[in-house]
C-alpha cells in the first residue's frame, strides 16, 4: 500500500492540547485521541503508562470531569487510571474497562516508527492502534462527550484502565477487589465483528467468558554424565516421550450455557459439515463424533474441552555432557469451571513418570463464565442493529485471556463488547504494521454512545 504520510510528529502530537468542545466534530475528536494514544510507547521497560494516563485525564478533565473524578495510581513502573462519572442515584455502577499497554514493536521490522501513526488507505498503522487504544479512546471519547453535553446518569460509571495487561495483569488484579458491587463490567478488549474480504459483515460476538490461562512446567532430571556413556535414563528422551504422551491426550469434552449458544449460532451461519456437528454437539455434549469434527479445527477446538501445548522446551548444559536436567513449558486454556491444580494433576497422570515433577507457573487465576444478562444481550443488539440489522450477537467464550477474568474472579459479570469490526486479512494486533480502518471510528462511536446511555438512564 502507498503511504501517504505521518499523520504528525511524535513531538507535535504531545504537544497538541486536547481538543475543546465545538473545535471539530466528535469522529475528528476520537481520531486525534487515537493518535495521540499510539505516540504513548507503552510497553515494558518505557515507564510511559503514567504519561499516558495523565494524558487521557486532560482530555477527560477538558471536558468537565474534576480532579476528585479521576485518579491515577503508579505500580511499579506502569499505574491504573479510574475514572468516576458520577451517577444521580445510589445504583450499582456500570463498568467499562480496557488496558493502556501494548506489545512491543520493532522499528527495523516495521520501516517506520510503530509510535508514529501512519495513514495509509483509509487505515491508521501503529503499535496499539487496536489492542487496545481503539477501544479506550472511544470510552474516552464518549465519556468526555457525554460529559460536555451534561448527561446525568442515573447509575455511576466507572472508566478502570489497567496498564499492564499484556504481561503481568498485577494491575487488573489491583484494581477489581476495589470495584465488587458493580452491576456489570464492560470490556472493550473482547468481543467485536467480522467482515468478509469485500467488507461485508458476517459475525458480531459479545464475550460473556474466557478460558483460564495457566503455564506448567514439567521436569525432568538425571545424574548425567559423558556423553560417550549413554544411559536409558537420558533426560531429554524422557521428556520426549512424556510430551508424546501429552500431544496425544485430549481432556474431556465440555459444554455450558454459554458454549452452547455459541456453537448454535456459529454452527447455522457457517454451516457445512462442521456446523452441522456444531449443532449436535451443543445439543448433546456426550456426542463424540461431533466433537471430533469441530477439533478437527483450530479455531474451534478451544470452544469444547481444555486444550494443553507444549510451548517451550529447555535441556542440557554442555554438548558433550548427557543431560542433567530436561524442562518443557505447556500452555493451558482452562474450561471456566475446571479448576487449575486439576490440571496440573491431569498432566501429571498423562505424563506417567513419576520421576517428572509437574509445576504450575506463577499464579494463575481461574474465572468462570459470567450469565448470559438478557438486558445486556438486547441493549447490544439495539447498538448492533442500528448498523447491521440483519446480523445476530453471537454469545462467545474467548479461548484467550484479558482483564474481564479478573473482575469475573471478583464476582464481577464481565462482558466483551468492542463495536470494532474487522476483515481477517486487517487483523495484526500484537504483529507487524498494526492497523485500524478509519472509517470504524463514528460506528463505534454511536454503539458506545447508545450502549452506555441505554444502561445507565
Amino acid at each position: 500500500m502507498k503511504r501517504v504520510g505521518l499523520l504528525l510528529g511524535v513531538a507535535s502530537l504531545l504537544a497538541a492540547a486536547p481538543v475543546t468542545a465545538g473545535a471539530v466534530d466528535p469522529v475528528a475528536d476520537a481520531k486525534a485521541i487515537l493518535e495521540r494514544s499510539v505516540a504513548f510507547r507503552t510497553v515494558p521497560g518505557q515507564g510511559q503508562v503514567p504519561a499516558y494516563a495523565a494524558y487521557l485525564a486532560s482530555v477527560l478533565k477538558q471536558a468537565g470531569f474534576a480532579d476528585a473524578d479521576i485518579e491515577i495510581t503508579p505500580m511499579g513502573e506502569t499505574a491504573t487510571l479510574l475514572l468516576h462519572y458520577r451517577g444521580t442515584t445510589a445504583a450499582s455502577p456500570l463498568v467499562l474497562i480496557g488496558h493502556m499497554d501494548v506489545v512491543e514493536a520493532k522499528e527495523a521490522d516495521w520501516g517506520h516508527d510503530p509510535f508514529t501513526p501512519v495513514e495509509e488507505d483509509g487505515y491508521i498503522v501503529g503499535r496499539g492502534v487496536v489492542d487496545n487504544k481503539f477501544d479506550v479512546s472511544m470510552m474516552v471519547a464518549t465519556l468526555a462527550r457525554l460529559k460536555r453535553e451534561g448527561y446525568r446518569p442515573r447509575r455511576e460509571i466507572i472508566l478502570a484502565l489497567s496498564g499492564d495487561e499484556e504481561t503481568d495483569g498485577a494491575t487488573a488484579r489491583a484494581l477489581a477487589p476495589r470495584l465488587k458491587g458493580a452491576e456489570m463490567v464492560l470490556n472493550g478488549d473482547a468481543g467485536g465483528g467480522g467482515y468478509s474480504s469485500d467488507f461485508q459483515p458476517v459475525s458480531f460476538a459479545i464475550h460473556a467468558g474466557e478460558k483460564t490461562y495457566a503455564d506448567y512446567q514439567i521436569e525432568v532430571t538425571d545424574p548425567g554424565g559423558h556423553s560417550s556413556a549413554p544411559t536409558p535414563t537420558n533426560a531429554i528422551y524422557r521428556l520426549a516421550r512424556i510430551l508424546g504422551r501429552i500431544e496425544a491426550y485430549h481432556f474431556p469434552n465440555q459444554a455450558n450455557d454459554l458454549t452452547r449458544a455459541s456453537l448454535r449460532s456459529v454452527g447455522k451461519r457457517i454451516g457445512g459439515e462442521v456446523g452441522a456437528a456444531m449443532i449436535r454437539f451443543a445439543d448433546d455434549p456426550a456426542d463424540t463424533r461431533a466433537a471430533d469434527q469441530i477439533a478437527a479445527y483450530p479455531e474451534y477446538i478451544g470452544q469444547i474441552r481444555t486444550t494443553c501445548v507444549a510451548t517451550m522446551a529447555s535441556a542440557g548444559h554442555a554438548l558433550n555432557a548427557l543431560p542433567q536436567r530436561a524442562t518443557a513449558n505447556i500452555n493451558c486454556r482452562i474450561f471456566p469451571g475446571v479448576s487449575i491444580e486439576s490440571v496440573r494433576e491431569e498432566l501429571e497422570r498423562v505424563a506417567a513418570d513419576s520421576t517428572a515433577m509437574v509445576a504450575i507457573v506463577d499464579d494463575p487465576m481461574a474465572s468462570d463464565a459470567s450469565p448470559l444478562r438478557p438486558d445486556l444481550m438486547k441493549a447490544v443488539a439495539k447498538q448492533l442493529h442500528a448498523r447491521f440489522p440483519k446480523l445476530e450477537v453471537t454469545p462467545s467464550m474467548s479461548a484467550g485471556a484479558t482483564d474481564g477474568l479478573y473482575y469475573r474472579a471478583a464476582g464481577l459479570p464481565s462482558y466483551g463488547i468492542s463495536p470494532l469490526f474487522e476483515r481477517p486479512e486487517d487483523s495484526f494486533a500484537h504483529g507487524l504494521n498494526e492497523r485500524v480502518r478509519i472509517a470504524e471510528i463514528a460506528p463505534a462511536l454511536a454503539f458506545y454512545r447508545g450502549l452506555i446511555v441505554d444502561l445507565t438512564r
